[in-house]
């Protein structure tokens, strides 16, 4: 039996979790342990997604949310290894970006249990984002490196990272394809907006590039409430946005903000909006995997693949570059076997 420990803590965390937890439970040679360090807190923003994609409830919850990269980073290193110590798992499971990939992924790699990286590869080449910081010295650290795309294989290569490194394509499409037939039977969100489908905008802004400085979520936001003269602009609004519109005394004229969504609901919302404008890395290739045209509220993306295929764009200036067409590097929604497989083959 392969124990695998799962590290979770933000909201693309869950999603694609989901996918793979599920190839999980119908193998009887592996199980999970499943832990959440609590970087994502709010019921809106965690438990509302186990529930709705039927992930079992984690066996550890550290509850560690807020506060500075360093402090949220360090507790959650101290939890992980604990848990660590005392179960010490085959494989550490890691997904994305966050503080809770590294800290998951230094906690395995200092007590010598090899570290899997689902989303492996992808970078911006800005290392004032975190994101990029946590990316980097992952890779660096994992035994098995789970790469969406033939570019996230390419960036690892030019860092020198060759083995254990596998194109497996993106287990975010796997979860999309599940939670779009799930939405469309079960959530009522379209209509209790009393919006038009095919006629709105969905947004979401967290990134610190524009939250922390004044000037960054203005510009957001002024281009926002221009797109929302012309159609409803709807906002999903994430903690730490709010905190930041406040504090920087600035406002939501003339969106359309709700509470953050559950997962079915923001699938739901996805397969019924025109168009979407996004900060977030997960947001844009959902977009993708729902055939929305996005527009991406930072001055790059990981997810070059999209832009070269015209279904993306930078906000600054920059049209859709290319004629719209499918993305093959992202697989055909089995990549949670194929990661599976691959962990298994590796002992």
């Amino acid at each position: 039996m392969t124990t695998i420990l799962t590290v979770v803590g933000a909201r693309p965390q869950f999603i694609k979790a989901a996918a793979v937890s599920r190839a999980i439970r119908a193998r009887d040679s592996m199980s999970e342990i499943m832990v959440h360090t609590g970087q994502h807190f709010d019921a809106n923003m965690s438990d509302v997604f186990f529930d709705e994609l039927e992930i079992a409830p984690p066996a550890h919850h550290l509850g560690i949310g807020g506060g500075g990269h360093g402090r949220m980073t360090g507790r959650m290193l101290e939890g992980i290894e604990g848990i660590l110590e005392a179960g010490r798992p085959d494989w550490v499971l890691i997904y994305g970006d966050t503080n809770s990939t590294i800290a998951g992924a230094l906690a395995a790699a200092k007590l010598h249990i090899p570290v899997a990286h689902v989303e492996a590869g992808l970078r911006s080449f800005n290392k004032r984002m975190p994101e990029e910081i946590n990316r980097i010295l992952t890779d660096h650290v994992s035994t098995l490196l789970f790469c969406p795309t033939q570019t996230a294989v390419d960036n690892l290569a030019s860092e020198g990272i060759t083995a254990g490194v596998h194109h497996v394509g993106d287990v975010m499409y796997d979860a999309t394809l599940d939670a779009r037939e799930k939405a469309r039977e079960t959530s009522d969100i379209v209509a209790r907006l009393q919006l038009e489908p095919g006629k709105y905008v969905l947004s979401t802004v967290h990134r610190a590039e524009n939250t922390d400085s004044r000037d960054a979520l203005g510009a957001v936001l002024d281009h926002l409430k221009a797109k929302a003269a012309e159609v409803p602009v709807v906002l999903p609004l994430h903690p730490r946005t709010a905190g930041a519109v406040k504090k920087h005394g600035l406002d939501f004229d003339g969106l359309t903000v709700i509470d953050p969504v559950g997962y079915l609901d923001m699938a739901a919302l996805l397969d019924g909006c025109a168009e979407v404008l996004t900060d977030s890395g997960g947001v844009q290739k959902e977009a993708y995997f729902h055939r929305k045209p996005c527009t991406t509220l930072r001055d790059e993306t990981e997810w070059v693949e999209t832009i070269e295929a015209g279904w993306n764009r930078l906000w600054k200036g920059a049209d859709f570059v290319s004629p719209r067409k499918d993305i093959a590097d992202y697989g055909d929604g089995k990549s949670a076997e194929r990661i599976l497989d691959l962990i298994a083959s590796a002992g």
